[in-house]
């Protein structure tokens, strides 16, 4: 699974990690955290609104009181929902610099760039999601999970796997 393996390599770069509580239990099947790991509150200071979509989020990669990396693994379900939750928290909070990614198979690659095309998305807070929103297909989180220097990385091994829509 995915989002588990998401989280552990959050884990192994040093990261804290927020799963979503709907999600939890499925991935804590897979994915054995250390102690103080996995959050059980966001140490986030947000309005009601904010931390009610950013707890719904797949996978978070959290340091100190900073989301470093937010991903949302699309499979079976559409793929415009988890994209529209990362316009939303865009949308909600225009000044945070968090890396956002779509993590889908390869072949719903041209699926997502269609949706993070969309004109709906051109103007969030000044941004083009399309600027700040990359792919990455399932294949590399399993290569990065491999790497065996990996934790002497830090969360920019991401920006290697990462794709965005081309002009």
């Amino acid at each position: 699974m995915v989002q588990a393996k998401l989280a552990e390599i959050g884990e192994i770069l040093g990261l804290k990690i927020w799963l979503p509580n709907s999600d939890r239990a499925r991935v804590l099947e897979i994915w054995k955290p250390k102690e103080d790991t996995l959050l059980d509150k966001l140490p986030l200071v947000f309005d009601e609104t904010t931390l009610k979509t950013i707890k719904n989020i797949d996978v978070l990669w959290v340091s100190r009181r900073s989301i470093v990396r937010a991903f949302e693994v699309e499979d079976t379900t559409s793929i415009y929902s988890g994209i529209l939750r990362m316009a939303d928290l865009l949308a909600l909070q225009p000044m945070l610099n968090i890396k956002i990614h779509i993590i889908a198979p390869t072949e719903r690659r041209d699926a997502v760039f269609t949706q993070i095309n969309r004109p709906v998305f051109a103007d969030i807070g000044g941004r083009q999601l399309s600027e700040v929103c990359s792919y990455i297909p399932y294949d590399s989180i399993f290569e990065i999970a491999k790497e065996k220097r990996l934790k002497h990385m830090t969360d920019t091994i991401i920006d290697e796997y990462s794709q965005f829509v081309e002009e």
